[in-house]
């Protein structure tokens, strides 16, 4: 073999090897947003970055999976039901003190089920992994939440805040395991 034979062998392999990583790169893309739905350009506005915001997205799926996440006991679930009706019937009276109710509830629901509850962000971006549909629910929701306890939400942003911890409420009280054990993360 020649020389120009080598470097037109080894340029081959060059770009069959680019090729493959951009392949995989693009498979991977494909995979994080249909994952993660909204959530996936959510982090990308965020971060100002693609590659960043699948990094991110990643790490929250590894921290996730660290977590022992469970389901709810039929008791459990019957008693979070309870309590979810009642701060609902509390909407009625006491608006601003049921959606506090509410945020205390899925606060509550999110730990039995095994969920850290330190910091919002943090609470926000684990239930990301799970619940990605659902996440930008729980944002607006506390973002009201926050309006209301400065004096500056409606009773029609607070009845909206409901809604918004409704959605997230009803996808935690679901028994069925979370995405992040069914599947595994590529």
């Amino acid at each position: 073999m020649n020389t120009t034979t080598i470097l037109l062998l080894v340029l081959i392999v060059v770009v069959i090897a680019v090729g493959a990583f951009l392949f995989w790169q693009w498979r991977r893309s494909a995979a994080l947003q249909k994952r993660f739905g909204p959530e996936y350009q959510r982090a990308v506005g965020e971060l100002g970055d693609q590659r960043k915001a699948e990094a991110e997205l990643v790490a929250r799926e590894r921290r996730v999976r660290s977590l022992d996440i469970r389901s709810l006991t039929p008791e459990e679930q019957a008693r979070f039901t309870a309590s979810w009706k009642k701060a609902q019937a509390r909407f009625v009276d006491e608006p601003s003190q049921a959606a506090a109710d509410a945020d205390i509830l899925v606060k509550e629901l999110m730990q039995a089920r095994g969920y850290p509850v330190g910091d919002f962000e943090q609470r926000a971006a684990d239930i990301s992994v799970d619940h990605p549909n659902v996440v930008s629910n729980y944002r607006a929701a506390r973002d009201i939440a926050l309006r209301n306890n400065a004096g500056k939400a409606t009773t029609e942003d607070i009845r909206q805040a409901m809604v918004h911890y409704r959605s997230l409420f009803e996808e935690l009280l679901d028994t069925a395991q979370p995405a992040t054990r069914k599947e595994e993360v590529r």
